[in-house]
C-alpha cells in the first residue's frame, strides 16, 4: 500500500430519533483517536437508513410502502435476521492500529483489506504502551484476558520500561539493518507487534454489526473494543434507525440456549435456581455461570 492520506478533521454526529429513513449528513473524514497513537477515519461510506428500507420494499413488491413505516420496517428486518437489506450499505475506513489488534481483527474475514506495506515502505518508529490502568495480572478465571485489578505502582513502572525498552532495542537493530543495505522485508521480523499499522478496511453493515457486536462485547481484548467503540459512533451518524435496531436486538440482546430454557421454565415456575437444578436442566457449572451473568443483566 502507498503512502498514507492526510487526516481530516471531525463532523458532529446527527440525530438518533426519526420515524423515516432520511439521509443524514456524511461525516466523511472524520477521525476518531484510539489508544495512544492509533485512529479511525471514515474514508467514505454509501447508503443510509433509506437504502436498507428501498432494497427491502423491492423484496417485498409493489404496494408494500403503506404496511410500515421506515423505522419500523428496519427494525423488523433486524429482529427476524433479514440481512440482505442491510449488505446494501457499505463503509470504508483508514485504521491505524496496534498489529496485534490487526491480528485479532482481520478473522473477521467479510471485508476487503489492504494494509501498510513492509516490503516496499519503512516501517515507522511507533509503538503501543499501555496506559497505567491497562497495566494488569492474567485473569485467574479467563485464560485470554487481564484481570480487573491493576498492579502495584513499582510493577507498572518496571513492566512499562521493559516494554519501552525492548522497542526502542527492536527499531535501533531494525534501522541499522536498513543502514546495512538489508532487504527491507527481512528487515522487519524482528519487530513487535505492539508497532503500529495501517489499513484500508471496506465492509457491508451486516457484517460490520457481526463484527461490532463481537468487538463491543464486555469480553473482548479492551484495545480492539476502543476501536469497535470509535466505529460505532461513526454508523450511528450515517445509519441512526439501523444502529438503533442493532442495539436493542444484538448488542444489549441477551441470547439463551435450549438448557437455559429449561432452566428458566423451572425458575418460573418455583423460584428454583440452586446448583443441582440448574445442572438437572442440563447445564455445565461453565454454562451455569454464564446464565447468571445473562440473569444479572436482564435484571439490570
Amino acid at each position: 500500500m502507498s503512502s498514507v492520506e492526510t487526516l481530516s478533521s471531525p463532523n458532529n454526529s446527527s440525530p438518533k430519533d426519526h420515524t423515516t429513513a432520511a439521509t443524514p449528513q456524511v461525516p466523511e473524514g472524520r477521525v476518531i483517536p484510539c489508544l495512544d497513537k492509533g485512529f479511525v477515519r471514515l474514508v467514505d461510506s454509501m447508503g443510509s437508513d433509506a437504502a436498507i428500507v428501498q432494497a427491502a420494499r423491492v423484496s417485498y413488491g409493489a404496494g408494500t410502502k403503506q404496511v410500515s413505516e421506515d423505522r419500523g420496517l428496519i427494525r423488523y428486518l433486524m429482529r427476524h435476521a433479514h440481512s440482505t437489506p442491510f449488505e446494501m450499505v457499505e463503509f470504508k475506513f483508514h485504521v491505524k492500529l496496534p498489529i496485534f489488534v490487526a491480528r485479532q481483527w482481520i478473522r473477521h474475514r467479510t471485508a476487503n483489506v489492504n494494509e501498510y506495506s513492509g516490503r516496499y515502505s519503512v516501517m515507522q518508529d511507533e509503538f503501543y504502551v499501555p496506559e497505567g490502568a491497562q497495566i494488569r495480572p492474567q485473569s485467574a478465571t479467563n485464560k485470554q484476558g487481564r484481570a480487573e485489578e491493576t498492579l502495584s505502582a513499582d510493577d507498572s513502572a518496571q513492566i512499562l520500561e521493559l516494554l519501552k525498552n525492548g522497542q526502542t532495542k527492536a527499531y535501533q537493530d531494525y534501522e541499522t539493518l536498513l543502514d546495512h543495505n538489508f532487504a527491507r522485508e527481512l528487515a522487519r521480523i524482528n519487530l513487535p507487534v505492539s508497532m503500529y499499522t495501517e489499513w484500508y478496511w471496506k465492509i457491508d453493515l451486516h457484517n460490520l454489526f457481526h463484527f461490532l457486536r463481537l468487538r463491543m462485547d464486555a469480553h473482548a481484548q479492551y484495545e480492539i473494543r476502543v476501536y469497535a467503540e470509535a466505529m460505532a459512533e461513526m454508523v450511528r451518524d450515517i445509519t441512526p434507525l439501523a444502529f438503533e435496531a442493532f442495539e436493542d436486538y444484538a448488542l444489549n440482546a441477551v441470547r439463551l440456549t435450549a438448557p437455559e430454557i429449561r432452566a428458566m421454565k423451572r425458575l418460573l415456575a418455583s423460584n428454583d435456581l440452586d446448583d443441582a437444578a440448574l445442572l438437572e436442566s442440563g447445564l455445565s457449572k461453565r454454562e451455569m455461570a454464564e446464565f447468571r451473568s445473562k440473569l444479572e443483566k436482564i435484571r439490570a
